[in-house]
């Protein structure tokens, strides 16, 4: 069918499910053109349309097909038909996924652009340096909880190199953490009969980890081990990529309420746009939102039966002190896009203020410096720091110390239902504003 997005008359036909199937055509003949665009597809791959059988279109011409298709979202959005909630929700999470994508395909096409408007296109928030001071006070906390002597950055180093997991034991304490997780994530919600991930060990990666979604309820989940070899990373990854995080949202897009098969965008997940920070911040948060406090000595019990061993409490403090620095490497981005700042700079930026060796700063540069991923990063910062005020309120804060009873419906609702940042962001302060029952 044509994805051609011209003015239709009036009629019953032009419907919110109608612009969809047109948004999903779009992003994947875009994808020839933007490869990683299309960053899984839940379901199978059988009633997936090949772009190779359509007539080649410029980012020009795609990115005014993008354009008309946002405008058609406006005008279905202004019908009384479409007044029910849940579809009005659909076309603004439908437009805001068109307006990144229109803006990543005029980007190829040569039209001026900036990085903070690209990601203000691209994610639906905008974004700001950190604040120093509070990564003084990170590191102040740091400074009292790590054990041993010398600098900040060598005990950190320390640290991580007394916790660090052989990698001849990396693939068992994988399966041992996905096992367990699994288990405590269905408990929460039901998985679906043959789901199942599997686990490869890599090296040279530009990322820690990645989940390729296979279609049919199958993921194969990649882990740099070069990076990702701590036994509280390993945790936060299998959470992440698996239990309760990307591999079982991608399920719930077939199997959910609101699967794809009657909602065709939920089935399509795409790189550098609105979605992706939703989907990362949930990821990001996942390992909390499932376990709650003390999910370092759980996870703790979880790797000794494998034979790997850990201090679950403090790597639970270690983390908690840790999220403030979140941001350096959003201010990375910015040093490096906006700014025009020398690559050593924002090297010896990232090892101050992360306390990360000489290799791990280098990593993280090429992730920055990566045409794919150069974006990317805002999408776990702002992405995790906004579901995290989601989760937690309207306690308020910065969401320290999640309750699963709590949580975990929040998180299957981002995960069932269409949201924006902006809608979200509306949502976490409706909730900020409530008093609890007296």
């Amino acid at each position: 069918r044509s994805i051609r997005a011209t003015k239709r008359p009036d009629s019953s036909a032009n419907t919110v499910d109608i612009l969809a199937r047109d948004y999903v055509a779009l992003a994947l003949r875009s994808e020839n053109l933007l490869p990683g665009l299309v960053d899984a597809q839940s379901g199978t791959r059988r009633g997936r349309p090949s772009a190779a059988n359509w007539p080649p279109r410029g980012p020009a011409e795609l990115a005014d097909q993008a354009s008309r298709l946002r405008t058609r979202a406006g005008e279905l959005a202004e019908r009384p038909a479409e007044a029910e909630p849940l579809s009005r929700r659909r076309l603004d999470m439908l437009g805001r996924q068109l307006v990144a994508l229109e803006h990543a395909l005029r980007r190829l096409a040569g039209e001026p652009t900036n990085y903070r408007a690209e990601l203000r296109a691209y994610f639906d928030t905008g974004v700001e340096l950190g604040a120093r001071d509070q990564y003084h006070a990170a590191h102040a906390v740091l400074a009292e909880i790590l054990p041993g002597r010398g600098s900040l950055a060598e005990r950190m180093a320390a640290y991580r190199a007394a916790e660090r997991v052989p990698p001849s034991r990396i693939g068992r304490a994988l399966t041992a953490l996905s096992t367990a997780l699994r288990h405590v994530t269905g408990t929460f919600l039901a998985l679906p009969d043959g789901e199942a991930v599997r686990y490869e060990v890599a090296t040279d990666r530009p990322w820690g980890g990645f989940n390729h979604y296979l279609g049919a309820l199958q993921s194969r989940v990649v882990v740099n081990g070069e990076v990702t070899n701590q036994g509280a990373a390993l945790a936060q990854l299998v959470a992440h990529e698996a239990y309760p995080g990307h591999h079982t949202e991608r399920c719930r897009a077939v199997t959910g309420p609101h699967g794809a098969r009657r909602y065709p965008e939920r089935g399509l997940y795409l790189t550098n746009t609105p979605q992706s920070l939703i989907c990362e911040g949930m990821a990001d948060v996942a390992l909390r939102a499932v376990l709650g406090p003390g999910w370092g000595r759980w996870v703790e019990s979880v790797l000794a039966e494998v034979g790997v061993r850990m201090d679950g409490e403090l790597a639970e403090w270690v983390e908690l002190a840790s999220r403030v620095l979140r941001p350096v490497r959003q201010d990375a981005a910015l040093l490096l896009h906006s700014l025009d700042t020398d690559p050593e700079q924002v090297r010896a930026y990232l090892r101050r203020w992360l306390l990360v060796d000489e290799h791990r700063a280098r990593h993280i540069l090429r992730f920055l410096r990566h045409p794919r991923w150069r974006a990317y990063t805002t999408s776990y910062v702002e992405g995790a720091r906004l579901v995290e005020a989601w989760l937690a309120a309207p306690a308020g804060g910065a969401g320290d110390a999640l309750d699963p009873g709590a949580a975990m419906p929040r998180l299957l609702r981002l995960m069932d239902e269409p949201w924006t940042p902006s809608q979200l962001r509306g949502a976490v302060g409706s909730l900020s504003t409530e008093r609890p029952a007296s």
